[in-house]
């Protein structure tokens, strides 16, 4: 082939839509050992494979976020699929495949996508939070809206719960055009994201906005309304072609000591966060000590503080009445609040609370006490009944050793567990599998019940993203379920993410491939001719996630994080401070922060392999044929299998896989 035939053109270098470049059609094709002929001075038997891997920030986010697609949008390295869409739509609509909450993810996750990503190794990881807020909340400025499927299925999927699971399951069914009505006890849909996280962390108003984009996209909703009271679960079965379980767990555990129970004004966390979050609960207590360590335990704390206490308030105003419900704060704005001495208590040191550090940061800067290494071991009660006191013993270092003779007591007027949650399993009880959560199977279907699925907190008390990308599974199910029948599914991919798909983005740009030709042609390994073929492409995406030591580290230069602020609040100011703390950052550090990204496991048009190859044998895809993950191809007859392009590609991918 010479130098001026190895431009390829829509006749001979089209794409494919599995790697059938090098493992099918060989017929009785017998090949050489090459394992015995890799190197023979400066060439080898070895050519540039196009490998795209899952990066670790996607291998780490439980809903399975392309997070490295959306930051190359923002940062331009990926362009818009159609002629006057903006970066930041399309951006959105890759980022929401998977979770259709990017502004309440960008403010409130604590971000294990951060944890995972390779840039820690050189500097700082990317700030992917700060970019997700910013497509979030352009998202909501643009008014960008999701779409239901074109054609309705005419099946129907009951949704119990209206919480971040059972919002994104009704999500992902209605693009696949089955007809969602999702039921909730409350009053507003939100779950955990309305009555479990305090709204100066999740503004009421983008919450809102981003719950009734769903809604809009046609899912009926029916509020106030419990299964197994108002509506029997014979009833759904009856009425609908599949029902998923995404009920949360809203019944927060107690503590297990003497006198918890029978102590009034000793209540959960999970109920002391829904009383504020709902609007009922307007003051909190003189000496609030709450048990945890926890996000949760910490929202409480914070609360606590904000909301403060009035002196010589009256026994129907207690906290724990207007918790339980027994009463309502009718004065409580209008009196005169002082602050709220407030004690957070967990068995770990404070160094290892499970809390996220900067909330433990600002609940420390806000005037809240935290002790680490104590144990409950007792509620200390007055001749009426109530708790005086929280009885502790001190522990080791390990948090699980006890020291002898260390028990001492901490005064309290409100005594708030906040160490665990489970589900209100009250009219379900079948459903339970004694531990107050329902067990279910890896595709996330109720074990013994055909028709039944869940997703979300009942499964097991985890993060909202990990609630969101169980009903993206579950999701999944339903659908297989609907079309197929109670069928077996097939397994799971090791990597179970919203990975790239160089289909779709094929489809998008107009070079959707032609259709394989039948078994027995002259394929061969390694093509660079075939109409049929991505140029020597292999997805290992749902497989294999690319670490740091497959990067050509050496290519990025160290880069400042571009880091939102916050806006601190001292503990003189935190009394009726309702504001949100965050503080976004601006487009220009958004578009540099995106940037930072090193595009692990996807090539982002750096030209390392072109400027490097000694053989002038790799060259730029002709700008009609060419899309993200087809930035360039290789010239077989030219490359010598010196391995330097692999050497120098920054993303790592590159792989030196058999050529001819």
């Amino acid at each position: 082939m010479s130098t001026a035939d190895t431009a390829p053109n829509a006749e001979n270098l089209t794409n494919t839509r599995y790697s059938e470049t090098r493992l099918e059609h060989t017929g009785t094709q017998e090949w050489d050992d090459w394992t015995d002929n890799i190197f023979q001075a400066g060439w080898s038997h070895k050519c540039p494979t196009y490998i795209n891997r899952t990066p670790p920030c996607q291998g780490s986010c439980p809903s399975g976020e392309d997070i490295r697609g959306w930051l190359d949008i923002i940062r331009g390295v990926e362009k818009p699929k159609h002629e006057g869409m903006t970066k930041e739509e399309y951006a959105f609509q890759r980022s929401t495949n998977a979770n259709p909450f990017p502004s309440v993810m960008g403010r409130v996750c604590p971000a294990p996508c951060e944890d995972g990503c390779n840039r820690n190794e050189l500097d700082d990881n990317v700030g992917i939070n700060s970019v997700e807020q910013y497509i979030g909340d352009q998202a909501r400025a643009n008014n960008y809206k999701f779409k239901a499927a074109d054609q309705e299925t005419g099946k129907k999927v009951a949704i119990i719960g209206g919480g971040p699971a059972g919002l994104a399951a009704a999500y992902q069914l209605r693009r696949l055009g089955h007809a969602c009505t999702v039921f909730d006890d409350h009053s507003e849909l939100g779950g955990m994201m309305m009555y479990g996280i305090p709204g100066y962390r999740v503004p009421r108003d983008m919450l809102d906005h981003e719950m009734n984009r769903i809604v809009e996209m046609g899912v009926d909703v029916k509020l106030n309304t419990r299964i197994g009271k108002d509506i029997t679960v014979e009833t759904l079965e009856k009425d609908y072609d599949a029902i998923l379980w995404a009920i949360g767990c809203k019944e927060g555990r107690g503590l297990p000591i003497e006198g918890f129970d029978e102590a009034p004004n000793c209540i959960s966390g999970v109920a002391f966060l829904e009383a504020f979050n709902d609007g009922r609960l307007h003051v909190s207590s003189d000496k609030v000590v709450c048990i945890g360590g926890g996000d949760t335990s910490i929202d409480v704390a914070s609360v606590a503080r904000r909301l403060g206490n009035i002196s010589n308030i009256a026994e129907k105003d207690f906290a724990e009445n207007v918790v339980l419900g027994h009463t309502a704060h009718d004065v409580a704005d209008s009196a005169t609040k002082d602050g709220a001495n407030v004690t957070l208590l967990s068995r770990s040191s404070i160094e290892n609370m499970p809390a996220a550090q900067h909330e433990i940061d600002d609940a420390l800067r806000e005037g809240v006490t935290i002790i680490g290494c104590v144990s409950p071991i007792a509620v200390v009660r007055d001749d009426s009944g109530r708790a005086t006191a929280l009885r502790v013993q001190k522990l080791e270092a390990d948090g699980k050793t006890p020291i002898e003779g260390s028990e001492y007591d901490i005064e309290a007027t409100l005594i708030v567990s906040a160490i665990g949650q489970k589900g209100d399993m009250t009219g379900i009880e079948d459903m339970d599998n004694g531990y107050g959560f329902i067990d279910g199977d890896a595709h996330y279907q109720v074990k013994g019940k055909p028709g039944h699925f869940l997703a979300g907190d009942i499964v097991r008390p985890h993060l909202l993203t990990t609630a969101i990308g169980q009903a993206s599974i579950a999701s999944e199910s339903i659908n297989h379920y609907l079309t197929h029948g109670d069928v077996e599914m097939k397994k799971r991919p090791k990597v179970d993410k919203h990975t790239f798909s160089l289909e779709k983005k094929l489809d998008d740009t107009g070079l959707t491939p032609e259709e394989s030709p039948v078994h027995g042609h002259n394929s061969i390994r390694s093509t660079d001719s075939s109409s049929f073929a991505i140029h020597n492409y292999e997805n290992r995406s749902s497989n294999d996630i690319i670490s740091h030591d497959k990067l050509f580290m050496g290519h990025f230069a160290y880069e400042e994080r571009h880091k939102r602020t916050t806006i601190d609040v001292s503990s003189e100011e935190v009394l009726g401070h309702f504001s949100e703390r965050l503080v976004a950052l601006s487009e220009e550090d958004i578009v540099d922060e995106a940037k930072r990204c090193m595009s692990c496991g996807m090539c982002f048009e750096c030209d390392n392999c072109i400027i490097y190859c000694p053989q002038d044998a790799v060259h730029k895809t002709p700008k009609a044929q060419s899309t993200t993950g087809r930035y360039v191809y290789t010239d077989y007859d030219r490359c010598i299998g010196c391995h330097i392009c692999k050497d120098v590609c920054p993303t790592g991918y590159i792989d030196m896989g058999l050529g001819d």
